[in-house]
């Protein structure tokens, strides 16, 4: 996983393990149908994974996260994040952005004064009472966050944008498989959605294990893991949105959460990087990947 980032968990809601089938997601009966394994199974173990990485967030964001994100290569990532953003969803003061697995709200509160409204939803009970005190604290009125899962929102207003900063990975298969027709349902016609997660081919990854394992293991869980940006924009496409991946980097995210406090080295790397992704055969080998799509408009 990127080791300037905290990620961010979501799952599926938890469900009593004897609840009939039509209780399941689709996903998860198909894929029982594939494998042998029953429903009632896979969410039991669904639900171990939801225990362990919320356990794993709730000390996270009991103080380590709030010093970390306030370094200063830390910052510097994140507002290039959002000036990504901002850009690829054009996003302007009127938006309406709804962002998964927010966390304490580090980006969002960045990302607030450029939009309308920001919304972040959470499990993780200290995450969202970090991410609105820190609102308040701040003076941002325009944006709130909310704990819970994102397949149980069902009241919020229809978004211009959805946001997923580092929560994907952290899906299971068969919650991954069934998000974007839940996003279809969030989104306004011709709304955009904006996703970054590590990517399979990473060549840091393979690097950082090799070199420097403790740490790796510092900043992921046991159950998160890479994705494939080829499988993972399909997702998006078979359920109808006009969807693209784009490499996002390929070294300066890692190097910030080595050295967090290392705002030049940040930038410099992040301009490497802008050249390096220019590069075909290195640009595949690159660190974390965007999905980018826009939902349809019915005709």
């Amino acid at each position: 996983m990127p080791l300037c980032t905290i990620h961010q968990f979501v799952p599926a809601p938890c469900l009593p393990v004897g609840s009939a089938l039509s209780q399941y997601g689709r996903a998860d009966v198909d894929a029982g149908r594939r494998t042998g394994v029953l429903p009632h199974k896979m969410t039991q173990d669904r639900n171990a994974a939801l225990e362990r990485e919320l356990s794993y967030h709730e000390r996270l964001y009991a103080g380590f996260a709030q010093s970390h994100f306030a370094r200063p290569a830390v910052r510097a990532l994140r507002r290039h994040m959002v000036d990504r953003m901002v850009r690829v969803l054009s996003l302007n003061g009127a938006s309406m952005v709804l962002s998964l697995g927010c966390g304490v709200g580090d980006t969002e509160l960045l990302l607030a004064p450029r939009v309308g409204r920001v919304v972040g939803i959470d499990l993780s009970p200290s995450g969202v009472r970090q991410a609105n005190a820190d609102a308040a604290r701040l003076g941002i009125a325009n944006a709130e966050f909310v704990e819970g899962a994102f397949q149980d929102m069902r009241d919020l207003p229809a978004a211009d944008a959805v946001i997923a900063i580092f929560f994907l990975h952290h899906l299971p298969d068969a919650v991954l498989a069934e998000m974007p027709a839940r996003l279809a349902q969030m989104l306004k016609p011709g709304g955009m959605f904006y996703s970054l997660d590590p990517s399979r081919q990473r060549l840091s990854g393979k690097v950082g294990r090799l070199l420097i394992p403790g740490l790796m293991k510092r900043y992921q869980t046991e159950d998160e893991r890479e994705l494939d940006p080829g499988w993972t924009e399909e997702l998006f496409r078979k359920a109808g949105f006009d969807a693209r991946g784009e490499m996002y980097d390929f070294a300066s995210s890692p190097l910030a959460g080595v050295f967090p406090g290392w705002r030049f080295g940040y930038r410099a790397t992040r301009a490497m990087d802008d050249a390096i992704l220019r590069i075909p055969g290195l640009r595949n080998l690159g660190s974390n990947f965007e999905i980018i799509a826009r939902r349809r408009a019915r005709r």
